[in-house]
């Protein structure tokens, strides 16, 4: 296994991981432990550590170029469905949200720690409000454990259906999370309820070429670090349980971030939406104001015709291809 990873870094040009090696003999520890850091790496990326190396070369050039994978699409406001807040229409639809809720399952991305924000400890840790102090995390399962009973009193599952949360993890979160959770008693879900998946981080690059970056501090170590957000989705599919969902009947997943408290006040009837009008996807937002730095949903529209929806950041390409498009 070591000889073959060993190939595959010097064809794909990362000859420099070994020009620092010493004889047979001497460190051999720690070019084992090098070898198990790689053979991880490599499973932990679709296709690969190759994959992950020449996708990252092809992106980087044409960064460097200028090239914009967006190029040829015009973008413009996505149709939608516009909810005021405790009007008929509101309630109607939340009220078929929260039918449909015990078919459901929540994903929370909490990969992340909250030094932006002065905070050393994991952000579901934070106080949602200063009054109790009651953090994310007791906001988030007390919400879904009423939205569970609320559902099943409406439909009248005399199962009483329960709701799974998922919860992806990274390096720096997955044993403190364990420790919120554990220390609070899950904030009264039953523990077999909370799924913890935890991210596995990607290779750092050293420069355009996508040359890989050694630590540092360890020159038998690569540097690593989480891949973002998207590998939910990957994790979802891999662990198997995007198929126990459907077997057991459970119809919608709801993806969420760590800090965001008002969301279950717009959850149900979000969902009710996507009930009533037979929706695969449905995104949640609010008005953006002009020159407001978050993020957005676009609908992006080519030149063959081909349309796609796309949340774009203010660091993305795909914000660049609105700005100057639109005045932001």
């Amino acid at each position: 296994m070591s000889i073959e990873l060993a190939k595959m870094l010097l064809q794909e040009g990362q000859k420099h991981l070994f020009e620092h090696w010493p004889e047979p003999g001497v460190d051999d520890g720690k070019k084992k432990d090098f070898f198990e850091q790689v053979a991880r790496l490599n499973s932990s990326y679709p296709g690969g550590l190759s994959s992950y190396i020449q996708n990252a070369k092809r992106l980087l050039a044409d960064s460097k170029i200028g090239k914009n994978p967006y190029d040829g699409f015009t973008p413009s406001v996505p149709s939608g469905h516009v909810l005021t807040f405790g009007d008929a229409e509101f309630i109607r639809l939340e009220e078929a949200g929260i039918k449909e809720a015990r078919k459901s399952a929540f994903v929370l991305v909490a990969g992340g720690l909250g030094e932006r924000l002065g905070y050393k400890g994991i952000k579901l840790a934070l106080p949602i409000e200063t009054t109790t102090g009651r953090c994310f995390m007791q906001h988030y399962v007390e919400s879904i454990l009423a939205l569970q009973e609320s559902s099943c009193r409406l439909a009248q599952d005399q199962r009483h259906s329960e709701i799974p949360l998922v919860i992806m993890t990274s390096d720096d979160t997955h044993t403190p999370t364990i420790k919120l959770l554990e220390s609070n008693n899950y904030f009264g879900m039953k523990s077999t309820q909370v799924i913890l998946l935890k991210q596995e981080k990607v290779a750092c690059l050293d420069d355009n070429d996508a040359t890989l970056a050694l630590d540092p501090n360890d020159k038998y170590k690569i540097q690593t670090k989480p891949h973002g957000h998207g590998d939910v989705h990957a994790l979802l599919y891999s662990s198997g349980l995007l198929n126990k969902w459907k077997q057991e009947g459970i119809k919608w997943v709801l993806f969420f971030q760590d800090t965001n408290g008002l969301l279950f006040k717009a959850i149900p009837a979000s969902l009710g939406v996507s009930v009533t009008k037979g929706y695969h996807v449905n995104s949640l937002a609010v008005p953006r104001k002009a020159k407001e730095a978050i993020g957005g949903i676009t609908k992006l529209t080519h030149t063959d015709g081909i349309s796609v929806l796309s949340s774009y950041s203010i660091y993305s390409k795909t914000y660049d291809l609105f700005k100057f498009s639109f005045h932001l």
